[in-house]
Parts: C-alpha cells; sequence; structure tokens
C-alpha cells in the first residue's frame, strides 16, 4: 500500500494532465463541438420569457444606475438648500417646494412625451412620438430589434430614459434661480410645463438626438457641436430662460442677505457630489472617457472655487461663503460641455476662466443692466455654460473625445461652438419671452405687492420656516 501511494505521488500531475488532454481533444478535433459548448455555457438570448433579466453590459448598467441617483440628487435636495439657502428666511418654503414640484412635473412631461420628442429618430428639428408614455420599449427587444436604443446601446433603454430625466428635471428647475421670491407658484407650474415641451425638448433634440442640426455625429448638421453634458442644453438653455422671467418679473420690491449659508453650503456641496453623475455619467459607459469626465470635472471645480474666492477676497475684501460655492457652481457648469473632450491641463483653464466671468458677471453685468436675476442664475448657469462651450472648441483634444479643437489645429469647432451656442440663445429668448407673455396676460406672473412683502411661505402655502 506505501508503494502504490509513493508511485500515485509520483504519477498524479501527469495523470491529471492525460485526463484533461483527452476530454479537451475532441474540442480541438472539432470546432463546431467547441462553439456548441461555449454556446451552452453562454446565457441565454432575450426573449419575452427573460426579457426583464437581459441586461446588455452589467458594469455600464451598474454605474448608470448610480449616476441616476447622483443627477437627481442634485434637484433634490441639492438645488432646493442651495437656492434655499441664499433667498430671505420668509420664502424658503416656496423655493425648496419649487425644486420638488418641478421634479415631480417634469417627471410626468418626459415619460409622457419630451422623452420620444427629444431622443428619438423624427427629423432634425424634433424627435417622433414613438415612444410617447413610453410605449414598445420592451416589445421592440421581443421582437428581435435588440436594444432599440442607438444612443446607448450597452444598457436598457429604461435606464438611459431615467439618466436623460434627470437632466430634464434639473434644467427647469435652474431657472427658478432667477425670478425667486415673485413669481406665482401656478405661473411657475405652467410656465415650467411648456418650457420643457417647446423650448427643453427640441434643444435637446437638436444637440443630443440622432438626427439633430446641431449633433457633432451627425453628417447632415449645420453645426457639429461638442456638448459632452449639457453645456447648451442645460446651462445655456437654463440661464437664457432665466434672464427672460427676470426681464419680464421686474426687480423685487425688497431683497436681504442669504438667510442661512449653512443650507447654501450643503446645497453646493450635493451639487458637487451629484455632478459626477451629471459629467461622467454622461460617457454612457464605465470606461476610460467616463473616468478622464470626472478627473476633469473635480479639477475644474475646485481651479473655479479658488478664481472666484480671490478674486472676491481683493474686490470686496473678504472671500464668502456663497461666494466660494457659486464659484465651485460656475465651475461645474463651465467643465459640463467639455468634460469628455478635454483633458487636465484644458479643464484648469476652464475653471479659471470661468470662475473670473462669472464672478464679474453677477457683480458688474448684473449692476449695469439693471435686472434682478435673483440668485444668479443667468449670471453662473448662463454665462459659464457659453463659456464652457465656447472653450470647448478651444481646448478639446483629439485622443480624448474624438474631436481636435483650436489648440491642435482645429478653429472651425470654435466657429461650430459659436454657432450653437446662438442658436440656443436665440431660439430660447424668443420662445420664453412668449410663453412669459401669455401667462402674465392670462393668469398673471407675479405675486401681489402685499404676498412679497409679507412672504411667499405663508401667503403661498401656509407655511412658516422657523
Amino acid at each position: 500500500m506505501t508503494r502504490f501511494m509513493s508511485t500515485w505521488g509520483r504519477l498524479r500531475r501527469p495523470a491529471c494532465a492525460l485526463f484533461v488532454a483527452a476530454l479537451a481533444a475532441p474540442l480541438l478535433i472539432n470546432p463546431a463541438l467547441a462553439q456548441d459548448a461555449a454556446a451552452a455555457a453562454a446565457p441565454p438570448a432575450c426573449d419575452a420569457k427573460t426579457l426583464l433579466a437581459c441586461t446588455p453590459n452589467s458594469g455600464d448598467t451598474a454605474w448608470m444606475l448610480t449616476s441616476v441617483a447622483l443627477v437627481l440628487m442634485m434637484t433634490v435636495p441639492g438645488l432646493g438648500l442651495f437656492y434655499g439657502g441664499m433667498v430671505r428666511k420668509k420664502n424658503v418654503a416656496d423655493t425648496v417646494m419649487t425644486s420638488f414640484a418641478i421634479t415631480c412635473l417634469i417627471t410626468f412631461l418626459f415619460a409622457a412625451v419630451t422623452y420620444s420628442m427629444s431622443f428619438r429618430a423624427g427629423s432634425p428639428y424634433i424627435g417622433g412620438f414613438d415612444r410617447a408614455f413610453l410605449q414598445g420599449i420592451l416589445s421592440d427587444v421581443a421582437k428581435g430589434v435588440g436594444n432599440p436604443n442607438p444612443l446607448a446601446p450597452t444598457i436598457p433603454e429604461t435606464v438611459y430614459i431615467c439618466f436623460q430625466m434627470t437632466f430634464a428635471i434639473i434644467t427647469p428647475a435652474l431657472i427658478a434661480g432667477a425670478f425667486a421670491e415673485r413669481m406665482k407658484f401656478s405661473a411657475m407650474l405652467w410656465f415650467i410645463g411648456l418650457w420643457a415641451i417647446l423650448v427643453y425638448a427640441p434643444i435637446a433634440h437638436w444637440v443630443w438626438g440622432p438626427d439633430g442640426i446641431l449633433n457633432s455625429t451627425n453628417d447632415a448638421a449645420i453645426a457639429k457641436v461638442l456638448d459632452f453634458a449639457g453645456g447648451t442644453v442645460v446651462h445655456v438653455n437654463s440661464g437664457v430662460a432665466g434672464l427672460m422671467c427676470a426681464l419680464m418679473l421686474g426687480r423685487r420690491r425688497d431683497t436681504g442677505p442669504a438667510h442661512n449659508v449653512v443650507l447654501t453650503f450643503i446645497g453646493a456641496s450635493l451639487l458637487w457630489v451629484g455632478w459626477f453623475g451629471f459629467n461622467a455619467g454622461s460617457a454612457v459607459t464605465a470606461g476610460i472617457q467616463a473616468g478622464m469626465a470626472m478627473t476633469v470635472t473635480q479639477i475644474a471645480t475646485a481651479v473655479a472655487a479658488l478664481a472666484w474666492m480671490f478674486v472676491e477676497w481683493g474686490h470686496r475684501g473678504k472671500p464668502t461663503v456663497v461666494g466660494i460655492c457659486s464659484g465651485a457652481v460656475a465651475g461645474l457648469v463651465a467643465i459640463t460641455p467639455a468634460s469628455g473632450f478635454v483633458g487636465p491641463a484644458g479643464s484648469m483653464a476652464i475653471g479659471a476662466i470661468a470662475g473670473v466671468l462669472c464672478y464679474a458677471s453677477v457683480t458688474w453685468l448684473k449692476t449695469a443692466l439693471g435686472y434682478d436675476d435673483a440668485l444668479d442664475c443667468f449670471g453662473v448657469h448662463g454665462v459659464g455654460g457659453a463659456t464652457g462651450a465656447i472653450l470647448t472648441g478651444v481646448f478639446a483634444i483629439q485622443e480624448y473625445g474624438g474631436t481636435p479643437g483650436l489648440l491642435e489645429g482645429n478653429p472651425h469647432q470654435v466657429v461650430n461652438q459659436l454657432v450653437g451656442v446662438v442658436i440656443v440663445i436665440a431660439y430660447d429668448a424668443i420662445v420664453s419671452l412668449i410663453l412669459l407673455f401669455l401667462i402674465d396676460k392670462t393668469i398673471g406672473l407675479r405675486v401681489t405687492p402685499d404676498v412679497e412683502l409679507e412672504g411667499l411661505d405663508i401667503s403661498l402655502h401656509g407655511e412658516l420656516v422657523h
């Protein structure tokens, strides 16, 4: 027995190798058998019975599910707290409720019509209505269409819908910073709802729709605009609409300092963290481009916050909490269109320029032109978004995003960016003014002087913040 065990110890490894080779020989001799074995090991193809379990790429899907949560956090509670801390105490409830109500309203409208209008193929100017009320998503897969969304082929369309829904939510919510403390709640709901359908949806389709007139991947586009995560679609769009609101409503009857800078700090911090989903999530994959987008977002934000802080310090003699938080948001805004196309050095330049220009816009420009942009929606988002969009054409690097910019010998990309910004500004301003005029002539835009002086919280909502 001892001799047998000794002999087996010497022959064990060769015997195991011979056994494995014997099992593999038929597969090596007949490749068809190898293919059959691989097919048997692979998960079953999507069909009507396994549809809900089908995931094109689990890593991409997990990242995009996370990004949905991060971007939704930017609006509720991030933007609500950021804006809520900057208004006076008697208007805090109205400010945070505006963010919450917009989230609910836009969720319904996006599911009903604006997703289909924005992201489905139709015409160069507006998408189709084949996804109205989100019909046909799973049935298309069951019919063998595969993933029916060419804009995000590695994730389920349902996840892409939720991701883009969060963008559609925060864009009109940003506008509220311009009309804070003086617009009727009912007028706000009408304006935001109509604006989402008539302004946001067309512009989103122009820039991001597969056949849009400004889509950089559309050979028939009139200008191939680079907008990775919403410099034009979100920030220029909301900033210009905010300016139109400020002009139509006029100045507030009484103003005062931010009532709680800690709320603003918390809100800005949530925006900063959530913005990683906003920018890195726009890669729609968990890959190299998402990593670079996250890196440049962090860098640009920090640089812009420092730039704003030092300029304010030199200009006013003191750095402020609201100031450094606003500078960080300006950096987040400016890097948004560029995040998938520029590198770390470009992000530093974009952050520094945006911090200085946005500070100038909320101090000098607003005073010079005399409009009352209550929480600087236009000064930060309009100016910051346009700055970032144009500078994308300067600092874009072909190695990172597939398109060279001015510094790599492609000055025409700056022209493309300028054309896109001008078109968005013109369309947005005209349609927003028409909507505001019609609402003002029907139900009225602004609360009465007594309501404004008493505070919107108790007058419109019957609540007080103690």
